[in-house]
């Protein structure tokens, strides 16, 4: 036989007995941070013959019920009622612990005890074979995972317009489930958590909680501080110093209308340190969510917040001590220790701190980025964020009641002034240092609400409260209500207000075909890997730089960002500071040496500067737009790889990284941007002798419109290559049918400027086709296969005559190539030839004619 106490009561022992036993009146301690420190019954005899009583195995549970005998075999119920009724004070349940399926974390009487049928842990299958999900505990966990995360991702489906974090919908998801919603209901309560269910998902949560915040250590780079400016260093101790002292001062205030324990200094100033400080570990996510990290007003958040955490976490040390002093330290042990992080969170509960402080500080001490940082991340992340996690937010759930706070409303006011003074003081602290330092006001409002966000150390905080008994369970709620309500209030208005996009599109012309003649040529290149360097490099060779003509190269290495929590971006030229010296060890690898040879062999006609730039995939675009504008690029040269699987169409795999990054340099570039389409013959063999020449066959096709004309400018510069030859080729609608008559102008124009140009020149040819829709269009391209090319180049979309590709629009599967450019590019064409997608700089008063198109297909990455 098996005891167990009831599980609405958390408790977590079970003591096998025999023989007979006589009740006892001695109670148990179940708090959740000592869940296993209970007293245990004494083992008592036990009637062997009793009826009704399964001879191999049986649990003795605690149930609470007025009417213990209601739900209990009647041989069970007549062996109880022989033993004596247990005393009626003991079944008398103070206001509190009614509150909520956990209860209170006090000590509680044990009450009636029966016998049950003990049952398998681990099913034969989930759910298809019959199995009842309440009779199997693996079960079960999978019916509670699921209903929480069901219920999130609907929530979060519907509070995606709003903008809302992640973080939301997942509280929200967990109040939906807990007494707040459905739980309320007790036919519902006891058939989605009985038996031990309590024991499991808070034991599961706890340890989300600290491999949470062990990841979030890992990712957090300490150096950050020694990096920071005078001015992130003032936001950010003004921003923590201000709160705390107003928070304090409205809590002595209001003293005598707190608890007992809460009147206490220890737990003012707790709590006041608690409102004041924005956590890292909180801000991080919500900025991921909103594509703020590669920003800099983003990337101030994060230094600051770096700066709070290491000055307020001296406070919340400084508060554990004092609240733990004088309690037992062996009597914290609950928690069971497997790997590492739950070996050092075992010491650190040991040491009367809280649970989770001893995770975070280890991944402290672990370096951030690769390779060990990367790999953890890369391998814990998706699970403790996906499985873990949504067991933390049903614990919160179920321990949030808005019905407790009902009667309650005159004790929580005074706490809901002194939370609300923390909360107020902090955004109006941070905004007027930001004006102190002539920030301008759209960005000071923005770090204020990015500095008053809350999350999940909010909520560990309050749980941490609840088990000192500073706060009940009405007040609990309250201050999760107003976590859930400043955060979801913040974000949107982020949103609104601050756009990381706006100065990147600018009206001056930054383009190869406005670029005057024997001028310097700016090129930013950008690249994810060494596989498209090659392609790259021989690209620029074969442009033609002179010594009238030279190019300026920046190289732009693309890392994503994993393992750490802050983007970097590295300059490898000249000496690196003292800070930055790992960093350049760890991200330069030899993806730039190729680049460095270059311009060691060729630095009379091309020099080169190497960058890094290590970003999560949706802001990168950010970092190659942003060195674009401050180095005054005319071109962006992206990388666009394929791997086509054994030849057949419509299989070509294409990296989402590459894909993401042109669609959103492609939509916010600062100047024309290039995609390199390499299906690896474009590049000379590696194994060519220096003084052998390659002589190379261009196609270039012209529909019309901006991109074409910058495409043309594109190859007229390779003309002047002499081991190149050119055909241009221009598609005109029969009957001038769709043109525009302004585009007609600007491309006739500069058409006969480069027939002119080229009229005696035998390596440079030009056609004109006449088509009547797309399919003659497509037509006359297999017709020109025929020929032996080694690239394509053709303009993207802009101002293309429409009848020119009627009826191909359907058909094009990568529109971030143009209608033209993925068709010539696909294995449907049979071309080995690689292609140069162009598109000409898109000015800023001009945006709304680019059609948007990137923006609508954000959504894909």
């Amino acid at each position: 036989m098996t005891y167990s106490p009831h599980p609405k009561e958390g408790a977590s022992k079970k003591l096998k007995l025999s023989g007979s036993f006589k009740q006892t009146k001695e109670s148990t301690d179940i708090s959740p941070s000592s869940m296993v420190r209970g007293k245990r019954t004494p083992r008592q005899n036990l009637n062997q013959g009793q009826k009704g009583v399964s001879q191999r195995s049986a649990y003795l549970e605690i149930r609470r019920s007025k009417d213990p005998d209601a739900s209990m075999p009647d041989a069970i119920s007549s062996k109880i009622n022989n033993l004596g009724a247990v005393e009626a004070s003991n079944l008398n349940m103070s206001k509190e612990k009614e509150y909520g399926l956990l209860g209170p974390f006090k000590t509680i009487p044990k009450e009636a005890i029966y016998c049950s049928r003990i049952h398998e842990k681990h099913p034969f299958g989930i759910f298809i074979y019959g199995e009842n999900p309440q009779e199997l505990s693996f079960s079960l966990v999978l019916l509670e995972l699921s209903l929480v995360l069901v219920l999130t991702h609907i929530i979060r489906h519907l509070l995606k317009p709003l903008k809302q974090p992640r973080v939301i919908s997942e509280i929200l998801g967990g109040m939906i489930v807990g007494p707040s919603c459905l739980s309320r209901y007790k036919k519902f309560a006891n058939w989605i958590f009985p038996g031990q269910s309590a024991y499991i998902y808070r034991n599961i949560g706890t340890f989300a909680f600290m491999y949470f915040m062990f990841l979030s250590g890992v990712k957090m780079d300490l150096l950050m501080i020694k990096k920071a400016t005078k001015k992130q260093w003032y936001i950010g101790m003004v921003g923590m110093v201000v709160p705390t002292a107003a928070t304090a001062l409205v809590a002595v205030c209001v003293r005598n209308s707190l608890g007992p324990e809460m009147m206490k200094v220890s737990s003012i100033w707790g709590i006041s340190a608690s409102l004041a400080i924005t956590a890292f570990p909180v801000l991080h996510p919500i900025m991921r969510e909103l594509n703020l990290l590669s920003s800099d007003i983003g990337r101030m958040a994060l230094a600051t917040a770096v700066i709070g955490d290491v000055v307020g976490i001296n406070g919340l040390v400084a508060f554990e001590i004092t609240k733990t002093s004088g309690r037992s330290a062996l009597g914290a042990i609950g928690i069971r220790h497997v790997w590492g992080v739950l070996a050092v969170a075992f010491l650190t509960d040991m040491l009367g701190l809280a649970i989770v402080n001893g995770p975070w500080y280890l991944g402290l001490a672990i370096p951030d980025g690769p390779p060990l940082g990367s790999t953890l991340t890369h391998k814990c992340e998706s699970f403790v964020l996906e499985i873990l996690m949504p067991f933390a937010y049903l614990n919160i759930g179920l321990m949030t009641d808005v019905f407790a706070m009902r009667d309650d409303w005159s004790k929580l006011q005074p706490l809901f002034f002194v939370a609300l003074t923390g909360y107020l003081t902090k955004f109006v602290s941070t905004l007027l240092v930001t004006r102190f330092f002539d920030m301008s006001m759209r960005d000071g409002v923005t770090l204020s609400l990015i500095m008053s966000l809350r999350g999940q150390v909010e909520l560990l905080l309050f749980i941490h409260w609840l088990d000192f008994q500073m706060i009940g369970i009405p007040q609990f709620t309250m201050f999760v209500l107003l976590t859930t309500v400043m955060t979801g209030i913040a974000t949107p208005l982020i949103n609104i207000v601050y756009n990381p996009n706006r100065p990147y599109m600018i009206n001056k012309r930054r383009n190869i075909q406005h670029t005057p003649p024997n001028t310097e040529l700016t090129v930013l290149v950008c690249f994810l890997d060494e596989e498209s360097v090659p392609g790259m490099i021989h690209l620029l060779e074969v442009s033609n730089p002179t010594v009238h003509n030279p190019f300026l190269v920046y190289a732009l290495h693309l890392v994503e960002l994993v393992g750490r929590a802050a983007p970097m971006f590295i300059d490898h030229t000249g000496e690196p500071k003292e800070n930055d010296k790992k960093s350049q060890k760890d991200y330069s690898g030899t993806v730039h040496k190729s680049f460095q040879t270059v311009h060691e062999t060729r630095g009379d006609v091309i020099k080169v500067h190497s960058f890094t730039s290590v970003a999560p995939k949706r802001s990168m675009y950010q970092d190659v737009c942003e060195l674009a504008l401050n180095r005054k690029a005319s071109l962006i040269i992206l990388p666009y790889s394929m791997s086509p699987m054994r030849g057949l169409a419509g299989t070509d795999m294409i990296q989402n990284s590459v894909k993401s990054l042109n669609y959103t340099v492609l939509d916010h570039a600062p100047c024309s941007v290039a995609m390199l389409v390499d299906k690896g013959d474009f590049r000379p063999p590696a194994n060519l002798r220096m003084s052998v020449t390659l002589e190379y066959h261009f196609a270039m096709l012209f529909l019309g419109g901006a991109d074409a004309r910058e495409a043309l400018a594109c190859a007229d510069r390779m003309a002047g290559n002499p081991n190149v030859s050119l055909t241009v080729i221009r598609f005109l609608a029969h009957n001038g049918e769709g043109d525009n008559e302004m585009e007609k102008k600007l491309d006739d124009g500069l058409v006969t400027a480069f027939w002119v140009k080229y009229e005696g020149n035998e390596q440079v040819a030009y056609r004109e086709v006449v088509v009547r829709n797309g399919e003659e269009t497509v037509a006359a391209i297999r017709a020109m296969n025929s020929e032996d090319y080694d690239l394509w180049i053709v303009g993207r979309k802009l101002g293309v005559n429409p009848i020119l590709i009627e009826g191909l629009s359907s058909w094009s599967e990568n529109l971030e190539r143009g209608v033209i450019g993925d068709y010539v590019a696909s294995v449907d064409l049979g071309s080995t030839a690689s292609v140069l997608v162009v598109q000409q700089q898109v000015l800023r008063d001009k945006e709304t004619n680019s059609g948007g198109f990137a923006r609508a297909n954000l959504e894909i990455f």
